[in-house]
């Protein structure tokens, strides 16, 4: 392959055709087409989140500037309404593993965070009959886990959109990981189970406002609180059948409009300010969910069978995934001078105007190792 900065040569580069074949086989497709394959596909769906196409009529008239095999759009959605979107949920995990291997290590406590939440994207009832919501909307979730600081995407999962965000929890936690949620996560039941697993989960989890407490005790402090810490105790939380087995800690603090913020953890060697610091880390995910919607147009959906939605959902993923880090290795690579913002980074690649000492590096210096 030429040497290009283009996201489809890059992409190329990382995910041979020969990468996606051993999925197709297992998944039992059979790609027949010669004139715009499965892995055109994958080309063209990458490139319309790259690029925020707007549809597949807007695609058909943009990607043959983009080197891609130009067809019509009703080609585009029969081949996206066919392809099992499992391909590229499993693309987008091959990507995840390939781009996150340089920090994998044996981590102990402290521990990274690990930030899990959903987010929703609705349509028209018309558009998605099969994934209704309420009243006249229909629309699909994505729920989702990130690595606190370093903003890598961790895992993934999909749903219609009224599926409730405990069900989907058990496929995005990691125990070698503080989970760090909101309250949809905050069932006492749960936390029973992730502090008696044989591997335990360490959490930090909001409690809704009317959440009872059994049996508080307050925690012995020597120190007044500093900040907006108002109490830190241990108990049984909920009552009657939703009475947690175990006791464990909860933090009470006021956020900056003085609405309580009561958190649940079973963290006990951390100051109460800590704890609160860990939450305030929650924000990442929703900067996160913000940044995917805004520049790789997944509240815009192309088509309307599964296959369609998920598939250009995932791919969306695997973009930002590929996005991170060429920007991560980048940044670390060039002078001080031409370090970039991400922000800066999407926008000046995505323009094809990277300052040159970025052109050259992901010309000459990307590094991806094999993975099996």
């Amino acid at each position: 392959m030429k040497k290009s900065t283009s996201l489809s040569n890059i992409l190329q580069l990382v995910i041979p055709p020969e990468r996606m074949k051993p999925i197709l086989e297992e998944l039992g497709y059979i790609d027949v087409a010669r004139k715009f394959t499965v892995y055109d596909l994958f080309l063209f769906l990458s490139e319309a989140a790259f690029q925020q196409w707007r549809g597949y009529r807007d695609g058909e008239q943009q990607m043959a500037h983009y080197g891609q095999r130009a067809v019509d759009h009703s080609t585009l959605s029969k081949k996206a309404k066919q392809v099992p979107f499992a391909l590229f949920k499993r693309l987008l995990a091959i990507m995840i593993e390939l781009c996150n291997r340089k920090t994998k290590r044996s981590l102990g406590i402290p521990k990274e965070l690990l930030v899990v939440d959903s987010t929703q994207v609705t349509v028209g009832m018309g558009r998605l009959p099969w994934a209704p919501i309420r009243g006249q909307k229909s629309g699909i979730k994505l729920h989702v886990s990130i690595i606190a600081d370093r903003g890598e995407l961790h895992r993934v999962t999909e749903t219609t959109g009224n599926e409730h965000d405990l069900n989907s929890c058990a496929e995005l936690i990691d125990p070698t990981r503080i989970l760090v949620a909101d309250r949809s996560y905050g069932k006492h039941k749960f936390f029973d189970a992730y502090d008696m697993q044989i591997e335990r989960q360490y959490f930090v989890i909001r409690l809704r406002d009317n959440t009872t407490f059994h049996n508080p005790v307050p925690r012995i402090r020597k120190k007044p609180f500093t900040g907006s810490i108002e109490q830190d105790l241990t108990c049984q939380l909920g009552k009657n059948k939703a009475l947690s087995e175990r006791r464990f800690r909860v933090v009470i603090l006021r956020d900056p409009k003085g609405n309580p913020v009561i958190l649940a953890t079973n963290l006990h060697w951390h100051s109460p300010e800590k704890i609160a610091e860990i939450y305030r880390k929650r924000w990442q995910i929703e900067v996160f969910f913000r940044w995917i919607k805004q520049q790789l147009n997944v509240p815009r959906l192309f088509g309307t069978t599964p296959n369609a939605v998920y598939g250009q959902i995932y791919t969306a993923l695997l973009v930002y995934v590929l996005l991170k880090y060429l920007f991560d290795q980048g940044n670390a690579a060039v002078h001080n001078t031409a370090k970039l913002t991400f922000a800066e980074f999407d926008l000046l690649f995505s323009l094809q105007s990277l300052p040159l000492e970025w052109r050259v590096f992901l010309s000459c210096n990307l590094n991806f190792p094999n993975i099996g």
